[in-house]
């Protein structure tokens, strides 16, 4: 028997979130309180052991002034111990040196600076101070930069020091990235508990209750998963702020509850959620497919292969549904209509038969994460010369937000590396610039094989899902042959319909709608509205 294997709709984070990529700082790439230090000047800045060394001393005060450049080397010299300051002067030397290279917009060494802070946890004077710094460094960094987490390296406590009207917005902000935390730890509960603690004018509302939702789906809790895409939907529609992308955002929200509905088998309110999902919209074809399976389950041939006439349309060349003509050969095959199941098959082993081997060997010319990168970058800027057969399958598997996310994280590292050689000579020279160009480089590193990883595991996930498909494919030639001799399961003749369902199941006319017989010709205006009549066999 050929069953949807749904489980991979419901993997929350696996879904959802690979779509998103980002899936946190990218929605709202604004810093939650971009010009506010709350610890520069603070009356509760640690204090120091003995007088500054007269570096540092000059430091705090071009620093004070803005002159960053120059704070920053003499901070640097503090650091490595040049000056013989006290260890706690060197650790404000060092604290000082992260908020430098920030406002330098040396953003990735300034994380750096930061994450030793972090790894030094509460033994730093100014473990607690940092905090601030790496939720303005989330709005500034891609998610590749897994500023998430450093932030989950602090317990919740920590935040409290944020929860006042002063920094009520960073405090928001702080309680989505915990959450973020939590959520990627899987303590689904931790996780929903800071996300539901977000205001609703925070700019992370709507991040935090989409996260939330998710939460409950990993947790198995449907009916609170279907409350939060709900309140995503109201405060999309209500204008809430903060949203880079509302109509897509609505999307998304919009496929989760069809996901969420389908898998506690409510397929009426699954297919209303996926017909929100605009014809315009990036994941319409997405929909359009997985409704189709609501659509066979409900025994409404005409509309499942009306869908899947829809994806196969020439408008759409370079969509990758596979999937979609082992479902139609499902259907026949549910009618008793053997021949023409049959006949599907051998359309799929056409079409996709010996292109698993293809992919294959086209994967062996990159031996190495980097290599592999390359052809990610060279196929996002269309320079990879794919041949037309390939192109499909490659683009869809290179197409999800985090790969995208990490090309993006890589291209910041290299804007940064452009602002360093922009610098002055002596800067440049110096033991900070030193330290500038070291931390891009192994970040980039590490940016480049990670990418590298990324798509190198969609594409091979994409070559296992297809063979995976022509598994079932000759699973039901197997079943065709076993209902021609008589043999079929009594599970399989209980999936086959009655006469009375396949009449009930004829396209009509009515007010709204009118027949016309197709002819071979596509109307972009009716796609999606395709419907095509099957007549059951069986019982003759």
């Amino acid at each position: 028997m050929v069953r949807r294997r749904i489980s991979k709709w419901l993997a929350g984070a696996g879904t959802t979130a690979m779509i998103l990529g980002l899936t946190g700082s990218a929605w709202a790439q604004q810093p939650a309180q971009p010009n506010m230090d709350f610890t520069q000047g603070s009356a509760d800045a640690p204090p120091a052991e003995g007088p500054p060394s007269e570096a540092l001393a000059n430091a705090l005060r071009l620093y004070q002034q803005e002159r960053y450049q120059e704070a920053s080397v003499q901070f640097q010299r503090v650091v490595e111990g040049e000056t013989q300051d006290a260890p706690a002067n060197q650790q404000k030397a060092q604290f000082h040196l992260g908020k430098s290279l920030y406002h330098l917009g040396f953003y990735q060494s300034a994380l750096a600076v930061f994450d030793e802070i972090v790894e030094r946890g509460t033994s730093h004077l100014y473990f607690n101070a940092t905090l601030q710094w790496l939720a303005q460094l989330a709005s500034q960094l891609p998610e590749p930069a897994d500023i998430v987490r450093r932030v989950g390296r602090y317990p919740t406590t920590a935040l409290q020091q944020f929860n006042n009207n002063e920094s009520r917005g960073l405090y928001n902000q702080l309680l989505y990235l915990m959450g973020r935390s939590k959520y990627r730890d899987g303590a689904y509960d931790e996780a929903i508990a800071l996300f539901r603690q977000v205001q609703r004018q925070s700019p992370y509302y709507v991040q935090a209750k989409f996260f939330e939702g998710i939460s409950h789906v990993n947790a198995r809790r449907s009916q609170p998963g279907v409350e939060a895409f709900n309140e995503v939907l109201h405060a999309i529609e209500e204008g809430v702020e903060g949203i880079e992308d509302e109509e897509r955002m609505a999307d998304l929200a919009w496929l989760e509850l069809a996901r969420l509905y389908y898998s506690t088998r409510h397929y009426e309110s699954a297919i209303d959620s996926w017909n929100h999902v605009d014809v315009d919209s990036e994941y319409w074809l997405d929909a359009l497919f997985e409704e189709s399976w609501a659509y066979f389950l409900q025994q409404d041939y005409p509309r499942a292969l009306g869908n899947i006439h829809t994806l196969f349309s020439p408008y759409f060349t370079n969509g990758w549904y596979p999937e979609a003509m082992v479902l139609k050969s499902v259907i026949l095959f549910s009618n008793c209509r053997y021949d023409e199941a049959e006949e599907v098959v051998a359309q799929f082993n056409e079409r996709f038969g010996d292109l698993r081997p293809e992919i294959e060997r086209y994967l062996q010319q990159y031996q190495d994460d980097p290599s592999f990168f390359q052809f990610l970058k060279n196929v996002r800027e269309g320079h990879a010369n794919l041949p037309n057969r390939l192109r499909p399958v490659v683009e869809t598997a290179f197409g999800d937000r985090t790969l995208l996310r990490n090309l993006e994280y890589v291209a910041q590292l290299e804007s940064e590396e452009r602002r360093h050689n922009g610098m002055p000579a002596a800067f440049r020279n110096s033991s900070v610039g030193a330290r500038i160009i070291q931390d891009i480089s192994v970040a980039k590193s590490f940016a480049i094989e990670n990418a590298g990883t990324l798509a190198r595991g969609r594409y091979t996930r994409a070559v296992e899902e297809l063979g995976d498909l022509q598994n079932q494919a000759t699973a039901i030639l197997i079943e065709i042959l076993n209902a021609r001799r008589g043999q079929l399961s009594q599970e399989m003749q209980q999936q086959q319909v009655s006469v009375d369902v396949a009449r009930a199941n004829r396209v009509t006319a009515d007010e709204e709608h009118n027949l016309w017989p197709f002819n071979g010709e596509y109307w972009r205006d009716e796609l999606g509205f395709y419907r095509q009549q099957v007549v059951s066999r069986c019982g003759r």
